[in-house]
């Protein structure tokens, strides 16, 4: 630990080890409980696939692989690099088409009926001879759906290039936007799920612990974003989505990425995680707290209070059934004052990423789209509260929504 951390707040340097000791955590859940959410997270994408009559569903983002077989490997690479992908047959295999000297990492995963090597066809991997292997993925990709779909031929995607969407289409493949069947299927957790997102919370706050502990005058926002990497990275988690840690004027308006600003006494320090953590289930929290041993002058306290009235209030709106629309007019409406600095959301959902559904905050709520929550989803409440001069005040939690209404699954205390 930092002796020369000034800090009194003992309830937040606890979430660092149970045991007192600076070490990784090590989850506690059984294989039984891993075991039981994949098959479940299987069920729901071939569940929604009936219901959309689709014969087929080929993911590439590696969240929905990761959901769909648990399968990892290289995520935010493959991200932005279509070289591996994954296929559903209504009725027959999973094939997970796997990049070339990987297919041992999927050694072991029941949903898995296949492994077949992946043809890349960008330019990067293909050069000139890209519309060869263009033609012999997209060969592949319309046998596996002539064999199982008995004549359908409509296949879902969830993300594809042009020339991938042009080639398929020219075999006599009917496409479907597959976000209508991935976003909705994720976005109903089952008690295993919840389990497993439990684990990547306590891993995050302990991260968020160490951000407080080494929160001193002179440290820069990058060090303090690095504490968070390094309790994901050895307590077995994947990555983080954003860089969003930020101090003093840095931190509004808001969304500039840590630098190396040196953070002052006295001065706001605002995050938010977006952490990918441990079984692939992100956690995103958002906390604001002052660097060092000093307390919040009387405009810092004013913002603190009116972000967490404004998570308050929202928070116990939720139930299931709300509509958006429900949701938006009797929500916590933020005063005129605040509004050039708000922040564009009021909720989102939360799964293995972001996700579905996106409920604007009031002033940006005309272009939103329709729902209703659910119970099942995860829930991510925001505040951010800023004016002009000031600083920024970012808040966020995650909320279970339960047949009694929302449970916070995050615990980490707030400032005020």
């Amino acid at each position: 630990m930092n002796q020369s951390a000034p800090f009194k707040d003992d309830r937040k340097l606890a979430y660092l080890n149970a045991e007192g000791a600076d070490r990784p955590l090590k989850s506690p859940l059984p294989q039984e409980v891993l075991d039981r959410a994949r098959a479940y997270r299987l069920s729901r994408f071939r569940k929604l696939m009936d219901h959309h009559d689709i014969a087929g569903l080929l993911l590439y983002d590696p969240v929905n692989i990761r959901y769909a077989f648990d399968s990892s490997n290289m995520g935010v690479w493959t991200s932005h690099n279509p070289i591996r992908y994954a296929m559903l047959l209504n009725g027959g295999p999973g094939i997970m088409f796997e990049f070339k000297g990987c297919e041992h990492l999927n050694d072991g995963l029941p949903g898995i009926d296949e492994r077949r090597t992946s043809i890349g066809w960008m330019f990067m991997t293909a050069g000139d001879r890209a519309g060869e292997r263009l033609s012999l993925w997209a060969d592949e990709i319309v046998a596996e759906l002539r064999t199982h779909g008995g004549g359908n031929m409509r296949l879902a995607v969830d993300r594809l290039e042009p020339e991938g969407a042009a080639a398929l289409s020219a075999r006599g493949v009917e496409l479907v936007e597959g976000g209508q069947i991935t976003e909705i299927a994720r976005s109903i957790k089952s008690a295993d799920e919840i389990e497993l997102m439990r684990w990547t919370i306590r891993v995050c706050e302990a991260g968020m612990a160490r951000i407080y502990q080494y929160s001193v005058p002179g440290v820069t926002e990058r060090e303090l974003w690095a504490h968070l990497h390094f309790e994901n990275a050895r307590s077995g988690g994947e990555w983080l989505e954003t860089k969003l840690l930020t101090c003093g004027p840095n931190t509004n308006p808001w969304y500039r990425e840590c630098a190396d600003r040196e953070c002052q006494l006295g001065e706001m320090i605002s995050f938010d995680t977006d952490m990918i953590g441990p079984y692939g289930y992100c956690a995103d929290l958002s906390r604001s707290w002052i660097c060092g041993d000093a307390q919040m002058t009387d405009q810092q306290t004013r913002l603190y209070t009116a972000a967490r009235s404004q998570i308050d209030h929202n928070l116990a709106l939720l139930e299931p059934g709300l509509s958006f629309a429900e949701f938006n007019a009797k929500s916590w409406h933020i005063p005129e004052t605040y509004q050039p600095y708000r922040y564009s959301l009021a909720a989102h959902g939360v799964g293995m990423a972001d996700e579905w559904p996106v409920v604007c905050l009031h002033p940006d709520f005309d272009g939103n789209h329709g729902g209703r929550f659910e119970v099942g989803q995860v829930i991510c409440v925001e505040s951010l509260i800023a004016e002009q001069g000031s600083e920024s005040v970012k808040l966020e939690t995650q909320v279970l929504i339960t047949e009694d209404g929302p449970e916070r699954l995050d615990t980490f205390p707030w400032e005020i």
